[in-house]
């Protein structure tokens, strides 16, 4: 929601299954998420990196998800970085709803 993207290349690594992460990793329950944050501090964070949020619920928000820069640190043999991006504009399900996955 918050935290950069990035597209990547796979280096077809053997021992991996030639395969890596596809996200950043939740740290905390979607459950503990909404019993945790409030949209006030949410939206906070949001203005501060400049992103319109469109929809979403908060057990989506950055704070439950691992440093991603640390997650693509920790895989730097399994992946070619080609871009890295910070999100504007985000939309996700909305409050209460589950993403079409």
């Amino acid at each position: 929601m918050a935290s950069p993207g990035y597209l990547v290349r796979g280096r077809g690594e053997e021992a991996s299954l030639r395969s890596a992460s596809h996200g950043a990793g939740r740290v905390m329950s979607r459950s503990r998420a909404l019993d945790t944050f409030e949209w006030s501090k949410v939206n906070r964070i949001l203005k501060d990196r400049c992103v319109h949020l469109i929809s979403a619920g908060l057990d989506e928000v950055p704070m439950v998800y691992k440093d991603i820069d640390q997650v693509m640190a920790a895989q730097v043999d399994l992946v070619e970085v080609l871009g890295r991006f910070d999100p504007r504009v985000v939309k996700m399900a909305p409050s209460g709803e589950r993403a079409e996955d």
